[in-house]
């Protein structure tokens, strides 16, 4: 019964996503070239649709369309499936006459609803008098920092009108502290493919980089005469620290370029399996710009260094409390300007209130004016006796950028009754957020009189001379003295490579075998071998200090009977070496001659250590 109502809920939401999920959506290029052909396409995210009704396109000629194509997918991941379709109708059309033309919605019908495109505007822009107009100048293109493998060489043959950058600020007289957006765009008439460069550090000045998409789309744009694919590459704003005359310097950006090689011949290129292409570096240098920055007039009292257009308000945690309870004021500044750098306002709260520091909380965010949001003051206080207590209102001061003056904002005072205290929170108070911090206590400066019996000691009684003092002395010295003598007798120990090897063989074959064990678990039976044998070898050779190059079964036998160990125990020890060396390869159940071999080589070692 849950299954199938979890079904049903399921098939409620699916439905009603298909009913009001219907998005129709359309693609055009926002500036396109006198007689230059373009693409506009129609975009449903559903495939039941009918009755598409085309839009009004006055101004333009169809050239070719509408046509219909349509996609759909389905994914599976992690269990959980997922289908989407759509249906695409497509217009090829073109415009002689420059202006600004717009395209009217399209509608279809959905399960017997119009769903309906919103129009858009395109701009007809005159025909350019470059050279290669034709190149992708019908087209918005993008360019997103992709690598290509043709060969790169300079690109001398580009002059600075194919390709070039243009710095503009958004004012160059300003006063301290005030916004200004820099925004470096690039022009081009060749395949841009890569650009490279970003602005340094200032002085003078605060930057702030506005986000922009990292996919660049061009546009095109008639400059000079010329049409050009122009993109906003970057955007910066800048917060002027000091008055003067300030200069931002030119930035060279290393762009790239993929052009035709001309000296490559087309035929022979194709029957080579060569492109035809080759990359250009090109540096591109952005021109100069200087700001005129003024001080500020004289800053009045309150001023924390805002600047901008602001508006202030506030609110209080509790009006009525207890002493020694907290209550907290929040005051949220709202504007924009150089939200960043504004300092801290001062709040006089009454003396017989205990305060901590400002906690700042910042939300705002870039825009081209500025930076816009809020930013809010969070004040804690803590009453300490009952009374009746005034919070001034709060005088903001900032400097309107429109009006070129100082002006004083408030908040609304407060008014707060502080009964007294119980005494029972131990000097916690609560904050408006919840948290527990300490306050520290208040007139505990002077102590009761310890009352009871007292040890009381003689004037001139002193530590020094007393027999825990002598032992305090020498004990320490005792324990050096051993230390001294153990470290010394563990170097001379270590010292001794041969001696180190016997002592730590078994512990190195045991630990050997518990890797052996953890591949027997795992039935992996070529590593399991090579382990076992790895063991036997390595507990042989560091028992009688034997190399790599001299370990062989003659040696270890000759070595085992020299050490007087029983002929069994040898012969079963080079048993077991030929045993590992064809368990590999023999017939039978594998994990049963691993689990037999592993058991027999634990009980030979054993055996050998207790003779050795």
């Amino acid at each position: 019964m849950k299954r199938l109502l979890h079904i049903l809920v399921l098939m409620v939401f699916a439905i009603s996503a298909f009913a009001d999920g219907e998005v129709f959506n359309v693609s055009a290029p926002s500036t396109v070239e006198a007689g230059g052909k373009f693409r506009v396409q129609f975009t449903i995210n559903t495939q039941n649709v009918s009755n598409f009704s085309p839009p009004d396109l006055k101004g333009f000629e169809v050239v070719y369309g509408p046509t219909t194509s349509s996609s759909s997918s389905f994914q599976y991941i992690n269990g959980r499936t997922s289908q989407s379709s759509s249906i695409t109708y497509t217009y090829i059309l073109l415009s002689d006459s420059p202006g600004t033309y717009t395209i009217g919605s399209a509608s279809v019908q959905v399960d017997g609803k119009a769903v309906k495109s919103k129009p858009v505007k395109v701009k007809i822009i005159p025909p350019g008098s470059n050279p290669n107009s034709g190149s992708g100048s019908s087209s918005n293109g993008s360019m997103s920092g992709r690598q290509s493998s043709v060969p790169i060489t300079t690109g001398a043959g580009i002059s600075t009108k194919d390709l070039f950058m243009t710095a503009t600020a958004s004012r160059t007289n300003v006063c301290e502290q005030e916004a200004i957006l820099v925004t470096y765009k690039i022009y081009t008439l060749v395949d841009l493919t890569q650009l490279d460069g970003k602005l340094p550090t200032l002085d003078g000045f605060q930057i702030q980089e506005v986000p922009l998409p990292r996919n660049k789309e061009f546009q095109i744009e008639q400059y000079n005469g010329r049409n050009y694919r122009s993109v906003v590459w970057s955007q910066y704003l800048l917060f002027p620290q000091k008055s003067g005359k300030l200069t931002i310097p030119s930035i060279t950006y290393e762009g790239v370029v993929v052009t035709r090689n001309r000296n490559l011949d087309p035929i022979e290129a194709f029957f080579n399996g060569q492109s035809g292409l080759m990359e250009l570096k090109k540096q591109i240098t952005t021109p100069v710009l200087n700001i005129n920055v003024s001080p500020l007039p004289n800053k009045p009292e309150g001023f924390t260094g805002a600047v901008g257009k602001f508006s202030i308000s506030s609110e209080i945690s509790a009006k009525e409390v207890d002493a020694n309870d907290a209550i907290t004021l929040r005051v949220k500044v709202k504007g924009t300007g150089n939200m960043k750098l504004i300092g801290t306002p001062e709040v006089k709260f009454p003396k017989d209130f205990e305060t901590y520091d400002a906690k700042v909380n910042d939300k705002f965010d870039i825009t081209r004016t500025g930076l816009s949001g809020t930013k809010e003051f969070e004040y804690l206080a803590v009453p300490r006796h009952a009374g009746t207590y005034e919070i001034p209102a709060l005088q903001f001061v900032y400097f309107d950028v429109d009006a070129r003056s100082y002006k004083t904002i408030t908040t609304e005072p407060y008014t707060v009754k502080v009964r007294k205290g119980n005494g029972g929170n131990g000097g916690q108070v609560s904050n408006y957020s919840g948290q527990q911090q300490n306050v520290e206590q208040l007139n505990t400066d002077i102590r009761f009189i310890k009352k009871g019996q007292v040890a009381l000691r003689q004037p001139g009684d002193t530590f020094f001379g007393t027999w825990i003092y002598w032992i305090a002395y020498i004990i320490p010295v005792i324990l050096f003295a051993v230390a001294v003598v153990a470290g010394r007798k563990r170097m001379q120990a270590n010292a001794n490579v041969a001696r180190l090897r016997d002592r730590k063989a078994n512990k190195v074959a045991l630990k050997r075998m518990k890797v052996a064990k953890k591949l027997l678990d795992a039935h992996d039976q070529n590593k399991f071998f090579d382990e076992v044998l790895r063991a036997m070898w390595g507990y042989i050779g560091d028992k009688f200090n034997m190399s790599q190059e001299s370990l062989n079964k003659d040696n270890i036998a000759e070595s085992l009977a020299s050490r007087n160990v029983p002929d069994e125990i040898t012969q079963q020890f080079l048993k077991l070496l030929n045993d590992c060396e064809f368990a590999r390869y023999a017939p039978g159940d594998a994990n049963e001659n691993m689990e037999n071999l592993y058991n027999s080589a634990i009980e030979t070692i054993s055996k050998m250590e207790d003779n050795l």
